[in-house]
């Protein structure tokens, strides 16, 4: 199943995008999609029957906005350096255990919301990356199956990064990861069953319209699964709680003077194979 959230910023409404392209609405089954729903089998097996049977009423998409595709979100974990290819143009050695940091659940917005460039920034940097979603308690799992089994779903996100503030001005990446509007993401929340195999989908990014990323989820240092089970051996991760999980190579810090960061006007476009689009305009803070 496709399923997003649609409507105004803190009132999103549950949606299912079907088969045929038709956004339906799910108000009348669930509250909204968050990790109660995603934790809930027979809600889930429900909204899967509605929409099977075709008695979901259709929403009218012209003007809609799609807010994030899943709410109340815990935490969001990300994954640095997770591609090869990423961390060859950044000139730093294979990590080898996976990078771990976190970004602030606020930082989530829509996936065609407007990105902030923060005041006295000169390295706001783009980053495509596929987001996993988790759909039951995860801590301390043993074998990638297990961990497999406690993913509800996959999105796109955009991991939106200042890099004076992550790497020049002292202390963790945290000031460079957590301005508002850093996490786009969506558009939709793409459920683990239409994603057979999660290191086979291609990633690419677009700055005004220039192909600035195109890589693959085969060149994770750390594929799925295994960072799944890694971060429950520390941390507890709860139904809604989302993890990024790095990015491929493109970015703009890995590429020659002068390095062409994002400004207000830009236009960042990116996609995630079989997981959707995003389309963000970039203003000032």
């Amino acid at each position: 199943m496709k399923l997003l959230r649609v409507g105004p910023t803190g009132a999103e409404r549950p949606a299912l995008l079907d088969q045929d392209g038709t956004l339906r609405d799910l108000s009348a089954l669930v509250d909204d999609i968050d990790g109660g729903l995603l934790a809930d089998a027979s809600a889930l097996d429900r909204v899967r029957g509605a929409a099977a049977a075709g008695v979901l009423p259709a929403l009218d998409a012209t003007g809609l906005r799609i807010g994030p595709p899943v709410a109340r979100i815990g935490k969001v974990v990300c994954i640095g350096l997770n591609y090869h290819g990423h961390a060859a143009e950044t000139g730093q050695a294979t990590p080898a255990e996976p990078v771990v940091f976190l970004k602030a659940a606020d930082t989530v917005v829509g996936p065609d919301d407007t990105v902030l460039v923060p005041r006295g920034s000169v390295k706001t940097d783009w980053e495509v990356e596929l987001a996993i979603v988790i759909g039951r308690t995860a801590r301390y799992l043993e074998t990638d199956e297990e961990a497999l089994a406690h993913v509800a779903g996959y999105a796109v996100a955009h991991d939106v990064s200042e890099r004076e503030f992550q790497i020049e001005r002292g202390g963790t990446w945290d000031k460079g990861k957590n301005c508002e509007t850093f996490n786009p993401l969506g558009p939709w929340l793409v459920t683990a069953d239409e994603v057979p195999d999660p290191q086979d989908l291609g990633l690419k990014l677009w700055v005004n319209g220039e192909l600035k990323q195109d890589g693959h989820t085969s060149d994770q240092i750390f594929p799925v699964a295994e960072v799944v089970r890694y971060v429950s051996r520390f941390m507890t991760l709860y139904p809604g709680d989302v993890i990024n999980t790095g990015t491929p190579a493109g970015v703009a810090m890995g590429q020659p003077e002068p390095k062409p960061y994002l400004r207000p006007g830009d236009v960042v476009e990116l996609e995630v194979e079989g997981l959707g689009r995003q389309r963000q305009e970039l203003k000032s803070a």
